[in-house]
């Protein structure tokens, strides 16, 4: 089984677990998702892996984009990261083994995105742990495969006022908006998501594959854009003059302490 920087892989019985594991809060950069793509390339390969789960530290999903990098980043940098986020998510999304995603705690914006690449979320309890997307707070962008994920669950009306709003929700109020499937207490997160996704590798392989497919289809289609393309899209808002002072105010505004 390969290694990779920011992930830790283990397997039992065939059920592989992919865990995030980069710095204090998993924020997503350019490591991390090539590490992902590269990973869920491999596991969809291996004849010996029939599903997997993908989790997070206890209490810590994914914090969602490292605003501080993106800040920080040159263009060529910037889209270096956003060429392999994309590559990772369309990745994930076309996945054909079951995926489980134990989202064992906060998972905003970008950590949201990576959560409904899978099959079925379970995600912890607690008022801090929370899902949405919260971008407009900081007038950041969202990428338009983002968007679409995003909208595929919620539908596109209220997808555009969740956004307007920077609205973020504990498990037990994203489970209505299909944006979380199972709330569990923290300690219990990853077993069932180990459990939920072994009993969707009892089905028949062609067939849970087949089915996939089929009722997936506007999720595959959100992912179904050229990545340069977008990545185009997305520079054009990074190179916006009161943007990029805005980002500066943000990494000024950073202590030496701060999570990234």
């Amino acid at each position: 089984m390969p290694t990779y920087p920011t992930l830790q892989v283990t397997v039992t019985d065939r059920l592989a677990t992919v865990t995030l594991d980069n710095g204090r809060v998993n924020a997503i950069n350019t490591q991390l998702s090539r590490d992902l793509e590269a990973a869920f390339l491999d596991l969809g390969d291996n004849d010996t892996i029939d599903g997997v789960v993908l989790a997070g530290k206890p209490n810590c999903f994914c914090a969602g984009l490292d605003v501080k990098m993106l800040a920080t980043s040159d263009h060529a940098g910037l889209r270096e990261f956003f060429s392999a986020y994309l590559s990772a998510l369309q990745t994930m999304v076309r996945f054909d083994k079951p995926l489980v995603a134990a989202v064992t705690g906060f998972a905003p914006a970008g950590g949201t995105i990576i959560a409904l690449t899978a099959d079925y979320r379970i995600m912890a309890r607690g008022d801090k742990h929370t899902v949405g997307m919260n971008e407009f707070n900081m007038s950041l962008q969202i990428p338009k495969m983002m968007g679409d994920i995003f909208a595929y669950y919620t539908g596109e009306a209220r997808a555009w006022r969740n956004v307007q709003q920077a609205s973020m929700y504990t498990a037990e109020q994203a489970i209505p908006l299909g944006l979380i499937d199972e709330a569990a207490e923290v300690d219990q997160v990853l077993p069932r998501a180990e459990a939920y996704c072994r009993q969707l590798m009892q089905v028949h392989y062609p067939v849970f594959k087949r089915t996939k497919r089929y009722l997936r289809r506007g999720l595959l289609a959100a992912v179904d854009h050229g990545v340069d393309e977008m990545v185009d899209t997305v520079e054009e808002d990074f190179n916006d003059p009161v943007f990029k002072q805005m980002m500066k105010m943000f990494v000024a505004s950073l202590s030496p302490s701060t999570p990234q």
